[in-house]
Parts: structure tokens; C-alpha cells; sequence
């Protein structure tokens, strides 16, 4: 293993979203993550995954028959041998397994109890269904995602799943993990993407309370109101962003576009001319393909940079130079993200399928063959 958490152990309880995504960071960072898939029936048979699925990168798996006596004691063992554990059910869920943090943390009073969920563990929404678009929406970030007199436009689902909770979960597994290192105990840690959408709004809060944010949607410089910070289309169809907030971005963007000597643009921030200079924008920018903007204002400080789909952004120069992207199996994918100086992770391997490192990780917990044999006839595994 390599990377800063090499040494740590993670069990993780197989889940959907943001649980995976909060798996995947830690194991992209060195951590031994070991998924626990369900197995179901006397001989196993988990719901099948594929080794393409990149948030389920970089693990073991045991298939674990959590329904029985027999395999909550052996989730249990293995939890005691853990640092970290990962679960996204329904809030009382692992409790009525008899896994729930009183019986864990008896177990291991320093481990890391993670718990992901929509809502919350607490508070009137916490046993309702939901998915990504509900949380950011009670959370108060949907309503500001959309163009002016159009209905709110969800950023597909990188808000409230992976900003707001797979990511916002991580960050807390590793400062619990960190407090236990310095001489603290294991505790839990209640995820919700409500609470991580609502603190990733902060910066939008500060405006709104300094008097500078509008309520209302596409009103303002970062939402597509400004005619300096928005996308437009190119004469083959494609698109490109323009950012040039600060005065001497905005001075270069009319350079290179050959807008000096149109006065229309000489007051950046005058609201009242957004829409007729948005206008001309857009028809400027339709003069010309997206690889003719390229060659006049990438590399400049216009704040440019053309809009790739995935498999662009793969094989464009400067993602390519930086390692952005790695092949894994035939199929690229992110690469773990950030970088050390000094302590670099390795390519993760491909998603393991269902049981795929059962015996290993029986092993690892002192049991034999005799032993793995045992509970696969007793279908505590598969």
C-alpha cells in the first residue's frame, strides 16, 4: 500500500452514492478498505457489481450473510480489527443488526464509526427516503442553480452525494482517525448531505449577508447573470467558459477578442448592460470554432478554457501532462486526487467483484481454511 493512510483499515458496508465515493477516497489515499457485500441465500449469491465501477475501486470484498447470527459475529470480528468503519443506511438500520455503534465501539472504543445518510441521524426528514436533488434542495443551494426565469437546474448529482457528503465524510473519518492517532477515542460521525450542501454554500452566505447576493436565480456574477463569467457557443456547436472577474482578466478578454474599441464594454459592472453585452458575446463567440478560440485565448489570463465532455477532458494536453486521468483495466478514470510530495499513491486496482478477497481477508483475522469452509457450508459467506 502506498499514500498517507497506508496502515489503516476501513470496513466498509456496501452502499450506494456517496458511502462508495467516501470508500474510494480513502482507499485512493492508501487505506485497506474492505467492502462487506450482502450475501444472500444458504450459498452466497451478492448482487452483482462491475470491475468498471470506479467508486468501488481499490478494495477487498467479503460477501457476508448479515441476516444470520453467525455473520454479524464475523462482521463484528472484522470491525474490531478496523480503524474506520463506512455505512449509509436508514438511520437505525445497523442498529437492528446489531451493529450500531454501542456494540461496536464496545468492541473497539477506538474506532471511527462513519454514518451517511441524506438527512441526518436526527430531526423530522431522518427515516424519509430521498436522493441527492431532495438533500441540496432543503439544504438551500438548489433554488440558485439555474439561469434567470428558468426553473432551478440540478448539477447533476456532485453537489449533495460527493461534495456534500461522500467528500465531506471523508474529510471527517480522517480528522476522527487523526484525533484517535494523538490520544483520543473513536466516536461518530453523523454525515448528512444536508448539513455538507449547506457548508459548501458558505462563501454564498457571506455574500448574501454582506448585502452583495441576490435570492433570485441567474442575478448574479458567479450564476450567469454577468456576461463576463458564463459559457457561449461556437460556430461548430461546441462551448467554451469565460471567467474574467478581476478588472486586468476582463482587459485581456476584450483584447483578444477585438473589443477595445467597443465603449459598450468599458463599465465591467454595470448590471443594466449585462443582457446587451451577453448578447454581443454570444454572437461573437458563434464567429468562430472552438479550436480557433482555443488558439487565441488558451494559455492567457482571460480565465478561458474550452467545455469538454469526459472523454476530452482524458486526452487534453494539460491533463494529460498532469496525470489527471488514469487507465485502469482498458478504462480511464480520475486519478486519486490530491498529490503529496511525499508519500505518492499508486494506480488503484479495478473494483473487486462480491467475495473476491474473502478468504484473504479471513486470513488476515487468524481464521483457516477449515474455518472459511465452515461458514461457506453454514452460508455465512460467499
Amino acid at each position: 500500500m502506498s499514500g498517507p493512510l497506508s496502515g489503516i483499515r476501513i470496513v466498509e458496508f456496501a452502499g450506494i452514492g456517496p458511502g462508495p465515493f467516501c470508500g474510494m477516497m480513502l482507499a485512493d489515499h492508501g487505506a485497506e478498505v474492505i467492502r462487506i457485500d450482502r450475501a444472500t441465500g444458504s450459498r452466497g449469491g451478492s448482487t452483482p457489481l462491475s470491475t468498471k465501477d470506479v467508486l468501488a475501486r481499490g478494495r477487498k470484498s467479503i460477501a457476508i450473510n448479515l441476516k444470520s447470527a453467525e455473520g454479524v459475529a464475523l462482521a463484528r470480528k472484522l470491525c474490531a480489527s478496523a480503524d474506520g468503519i463506512i455505512e449509509g443506511f436508514r438511520p437505525g438500520v445497523m442498529e437492528r443488526l446489531g451493529l450500531g455503534p454501542e456494540e461496536l465501539l464496545k468492541d473497539n472504543p477506538k474506532l471511527v464509526y462513519g454514518r451517511m445518510t441524506g438527512w441526518g441521524q436526527t430531526g423530522p426528514y431522518a427515516q424519509a427516503a430521498g436522493h441527492d436533488i431532495n438533500y441540496i434542495a432543503l439544504a438551500g443551494a438548489l433554488a440558485h442553480y439555474g439561469r434567470a426565469g428558468e426553473k432551478p437546474t440540478p448539477p447533476i448529482n456532485m453537489v449533495g452525494d460527493f461534495g456534500g457528503g461522500g467528500m465531506m465524510l471523508a474529510f471527517g473519518m480522517s480528522s476522527a482517525l487523526l484525533n484517535v492517532a494523538r490520544g483520543g477515542e473513536g466516536q461518530v460521525i453523523d454525515c448528512a448531505m444536508t448539513d455538507g450542501t449547506a457548508a459548501l454554500m458558505g462563501m454564498i452566505h457571506g455574500m448574501k449577508n454582506m448585502g452583495v447576493w441576490s435570492e433570485d436565480r441567474g442575478a448574479n456574477m458567479l450564476d450567469t447573470a454577468a456576461p463576463f463569467y458564463d459559457t457561449y457557443e461556437t460556430s461548430d456547436g461546441e462551448f467554451v467558459s469565460i471567467g474574467s472577474i478581476e478588472p486586468q482578466f476582463y482587459a485581456e478578454l476584450r483584447r483578444l477578442a477585438g473589443l477595445e474599441q467597443d465603449t459598450d464594454f468599458d463599465v465591467q459592472h454595470d448590471r443594466a448592460k449585462w443582457p446587451m453585452l451577453k448578447d454581443k458575446l454570444t454572437d461573437l463567440f458563434k464567429t468562430k470554432t472552438r479550436a480557433e478560440w482555443n488558439a487565441i485565448m488558451e494559455h492567457t489570463d482571460v480565465c478561458y478554457a474550452p467545455v469538454l465532455t469526459m472523454s476530452e477532458a482524458a486526452d487534453h494536453p494539460h491533463n494529460i501532462a498532469r496525470g489527471t486521468f488514469v487507465d485502469i483495466a482498458g478504462d480511464k478514470q480520475p486519478a486519486p486526487a490530491p498529490r503529496y510530495s511525499a508519500t505518492e499513491t499508486a494506480t488503484p486496482a479495478p473494483a473487486p467483484m462480491p467475495g473476491d478477497d474473502t478468504d484473504a481477508i479471513l486470513q488476515s483475522l487468524g481464521m483457516n481454511d477449515t474455518d472459511a469452509a465452515a461458514l461457506r457450508e453454514a452460508g455465512t459467506i460467499a
